[in-house]
């Protein structure tokens, strides 16, 4: 039997993904009332600019004062999709102590104070859900927090900014420059103007922080992430790539270690083989690669950002918490149980494609071998043309350590035969 008294729901943004948030919640409205089993209702909607003009939302619903919108008493749930860290921090507690579970689409807020937040919701006996913050429409948390909870996830392996998907794969496969390739990305829309947050991985590095958390049920903040950009990647690295039937992706990887003791957590580019799933995916997707123990390889692709994917994530949120609200109940929490330290990115094993600008004459690749050899370093394959005196020289490590090859790289700039590390790439994926 459907309750007629309506759960009220806040919404506090209502820029790309607020308004699809609203638009959804009206025209579904009828839907969503016979899945939660009770009406919702948009109760108020807190902006910077009231002035806007806001297709299909009443004005008299608008406001400016976001702090007395959530403290109202009477909010079942609070729905923040303005991002940063600031006044949303704030609001999500308020909105807890006064009585609201809350649905967020704030990465970097979850990725830096996810426990603290967690833990008020905890007290007040409150939800905290998040899928939005992390690949847009694609279903990943909620699998991997409920679906996966029998479950050792030993791997989490994805592309989640769409944005740098977008820039290499159009380097990948139209030949063009870094610089070209973001000019598009910025003409599209996909890139903001200042596109730092996307190239140089800050948004992954978020979401990698939020997966790691939740897969290995231990305390994974943002500063535990090793983060690298993809603003030096090259279409000489792409034609190396290529050759070795790899393609570049920039990565977020979650790994546990191989004695199960600690996890790491990264972003940064890497060739991947072409046969790898993540391999195919285009343009501005988002795909995610899971390793576990019981279930063992999946894969979850799809949309990872705009306005309707983004909301369709919030909407399903919402669904879950008003349907606990009614219950009487919450949802998982956080877990952190297991408590796992963070591995510094010295200790990550993976191979390694290192390209040099060497002197073309005999003995050097005896000398560049003896390097990698007094580092312990495994040599896999090497490659080497020149002309005129010059000379490039490609070597693929076997599997080695960030701090052992960080040991070969500064060695090798001490050799006089060689002029320049022109390029040192992961490869991942194996």
């Amino acid at each position: 039997m459907m309750r007629t008294r309506p759960l009220k729901v806040a919404l506090l943004g209502c820029g790309v993904v607020g308004s699809e948030v609203a638009r959804i919640m009206t025209t579904h409205a009828a839907d969503l009332a016979a899945r939660i089993g009770a009406p919702v209702e948009l109760a108020g909607v807190a902006v910077r600019r009231p002035d806007r003009v806001r297709a299909g939302i009443d004005p008299s619903l608008i406001t400016t004062d976001a702090t007395a919108l959530v403290k109202r008493g009477d909010i079942d749930v609070v729905v923040e999709v303005i991002g940063g860290i600031e006044p949303a921090r704030t609001l999500i507690t308020t909105a807890f102590q006064h009585g609201a579970s809350v649905v967020s689409a704030n990465k970097a807020l979850i990725a830096q104070d996810g426990a603290a937040l967690h833990a008020a919701a905890e007290e007040q006996g409150r939800d905290l859900y998040y899928e939005a913050a992390v690949a847009g429409a694609i279903p990943l948390i909620r699998p991997l927090r409920e679906s996966m909870a029998g479950d050792k996830v030993n791997r989490v392996l994805g592309i989640v900014n769409g944005t740098t998907n977008f820039i290499l794969d159009k380097m990948d496969t139209t030949g063009a420059g870094y610089q070209e390739a973001l000019d598009e990305a910025t003409a599209l829309g996909y890139a903001e103007a200042d596109p730092t947050a996307d190239v140089e991985g800050f948004d992954a590095a978020a979401k990698a922080a939020i997966l790691s958390g939740i897969a290995f049920h231990s305390r994974v903040l943002l500063d535990d992430v090793y983060r690298e950009g993809m603003t030096e990647v090259t279409a000489a690295d792409f034609a190396s790539a290529k050759e070795m039937g790899c393609t570049i992706k920039l990565l977020a990887i979650c790994e546990r270690a191989a004695d199960g003791g600690s996890v790491t957590a990264r972003v940064h580019p890497a060739m991947i083989p072409l046969t790898h799933p993540l391999a195919s995916v285009r343009g501005a997707y988002n795909a995610v690669f899971v390793e576990s123990e019981a279930a063992g390889q999946l894969m979850f692709y799809g949309p990872g950002a705009g306005g309707s994917p983004t909301a369709s994530a919030v909407l399903g949120d919402l669904v879950a918490v008003c349907r606990n609200r009614l219950a009487g109940a919450t949802g998982p929490g956080d877990s952190a149980y297991a408590a796992l330290p963070v591995s510094p990115m010295g200790e990550v094993v993976t191979r390694y494609h290192i390209s040099l600008d060497v002197a073309d004459k005999p003995g050097v690749l005896a000398q560049v071998a003896t390097v990698f050899a007094e580092h312990g370093v495994s040599i896999d394959t090497v490659r080497q043309q020149g002309k005129d005196g010059e000379a490039s020289l490609v070597v693929v490590t076997h599997r080695a350590s960030d701090a052992s090859l960080s040991g070969v790289v500064e060695a090798l700039r001490g050799l006089d035969t060689v002029r320049g590390v022109a390029s040192i790439m992961r490869v991942e994926g194996e």
